[in-house]
């Protein structure tokens, strides 16, 4: 007995209830806090973890977010109405949703482009589409999703951050905080000229989460990507007027950067130990890595004639968007894990609908159906998700004489690849396209299951600010099950 006293006062009340059946508690307890932290902590400071930790295998490795900024009509589009085509002209026999432009009315618009169905699946797409049709058997189309806000910033917000009101992380910070970058050498998030209304900087922006994870613009939004770049980096090929060789050039830099990298790292140890300086350490040298691979990526010359000619590129309407997916393709292909592509804010016809629809799907239409052959031949499709759509849809009832108006109630949007049903049609707006009824998909839900598809649980990828853990669906958001393939 005396030779087992000096080992009962030397355990801790710790290790004693390890020791007996409490224990059991205590270790579900510890797997439960370290799962937490995995959850909050999933991506290095740098956003370049190499070994992202999955809550469960991921069906996707990446996404391309295709943005119609404005608003694409779902009933001129992938929603055919036959009833709204019959009931042309006469009065929406339900009360329409509120705060609409007094303009609009209550009588209902004919779609004027015809549908037909497409593929094995026989899915009706809008004669506006006639190249992504050819697709419809890879496209997962989600008929049901509603939002918040009946206003082009609320919507817009929402669809990029899940919030309406306040500063929130964007999508693709939230999915690089978690995954981290497949490539060292590149940003984990690149938004390909970005819009500058409706939220601006808010939509690619980290708000709270470290700075490594904010979205890097090339361009923004009303200047064609083929003069754009990122920011003081010069395009492959292009040199400056000094007789300095390239290796020189960066041989200098790297020594202009040590130096400047010195200054801060003292100015970090004197802040005991500032995050913000450290996210300027890091941001500084991606921004140095970056300069012996962006350029080449953006450059578009090694592309062969007949992979431009699938973009549309070097023809008129489709070249500039034409390029922004080709990047896309680049980008990802590379490793860069969330790429929006926008299509400038072209979609909101609440008058000439039908000018303003053909213009915007004739610069689209070639090169999404491009984009989604390129992915597919390259065998990145299966483990790409690409994501279609705009921050609402459009009113089945007129606005003005040929218009119509915002409608964040019932619309659609597609998916295609990355673990998703090809072929496939989820949910349903009522007979005339306003409402969803069937099967509602909130924009939470999207987001849910963006990160879902990724390997990421929306419950879990949390990140602890101002006394609480913040997620990008909040308190909010289902799994939407039924389109994973």
């Amino acid at each position: 007995m005396r030779s087992h006293t000096p080992m009962l006062t030397s355990i801790s009340r710790r290790h004693l209830l390890q020791s007996i059946g409490c224990g059991f508690g205590y270790l579900a307890l510890s797997g439960l806090c370290a799962e937490t932290l995995r959850g909050s902590a999933a991506a290095s400071e740098s956003g370049t973890e190499k070994q992202p930790r999955f809550h469960f295998p991921p069906r996707a490795k990446r996404v391309i977010f295709l943005f119609m900024h404005g608003g694409p009509s779902q009933v001129d589009t992938f929603d055919y109405k036959p009833r709204l085509q019959q009931d042309d002209g006469k009065d929406l026999p339900f009360d329409p949703a509120v705060n609409l432009s007094k303009s609009t009315s209550k009588r209902l618009l004919k779609s004027p482009w015809k549908f037909a169905e497409y593929g094995e699946s026989g899915r009706w797409v809008s004669e506006l589409f006639p190249h992504v049709a050819r697709h419809i058997d890879d496209l997962c189309l989600i008929h049901s999703l509603h939002t918040d806000g009946q206003s082009h910033g609320q919507a817009v917000m929402r669809l990029h951050t899940g919030e309406n009101t306040f500063v929130r992380p964007s999508v693709g910070s939230w999915i690089v905080y978690g995954l981290g970058s497949e490539n060292d050498d590149l940003p984990g998030f690149l938004t390909i000229c970005p819009p500058r209304t409706h939220g601006g900087v808010r939509n690619y922006g980290s708000a709270f989460l470290p700075a490594a994870f904010q979205g890097t613009p090339i361009g923004s939004a009303g200047i064609p990507v083929a003069k754009a770049s990122l920011p003081y980096m010069r395009r492959s090929g292009e040199h400056d007027d000094s007789s300095t060789s390239a290796a020189g050039d960066a041989k200098e830099q790297r020594r202009q950067l040590d130096f400047v990298q010195q200054l801060n790292r003292r100015h970090l140890q004197a802040s005991g130990g500032d995050s913000h300086i450290e996210d300027v350490i890091q941001s500084f040298e991606l921004a140095f890595r970056m300069q012996n691979v962006a350029p080449n990526l953006l450059d578009l010359s090694g592309e062969t004639a007949d992979t431009l000619k699938l973009y549309g590129i070097g023809d008129g309407p489709t070249d500039d968007f034409g390029r922004q997916c080709l990047l896309a393709r680049r980008f990802a292909e590379a490793g860069v894990r969330y790429v929006q592509v926008s299509h400038s804010f072209k979609w909101d016809q609440h008058s000439n609908l039908k000018a303003g629809h053909e213009r915007n799907a004739r610069e689209v239409d070639r090169p999404i159906a491009g984009l989604l052959t390129d992915l597919k031949r390259r065998g990145l499709l299966e483990d790409t998700l690409v994501w279609w759509g705009g921050e609402f849809g459009r009113t089945p009832i007129v606005e003005g004489s040929n218009g119509r108006d915002h409608n964040p109630q019932g619309f659609t949007m597609w998916l295609a690849g990355g673990g998703v049903k090809p072929g496939y049609s989820h949910g349903a707006t009522d007979d005339y396209g306003y409402f969803a009824v069937e099967n509602k998909v909130h924009m939470h839900d999207l987001h849910a299951t963006l990160l879902h598809l990724l390997g990421l649980d929306h419950e879990r990828l949390t990140y602890r600010y101002a006394g609480r853990d913040f997620r990008l669906t909040d308190v909010y958001g289902h799994v939407v099950k039924e389109i994973l393939g």
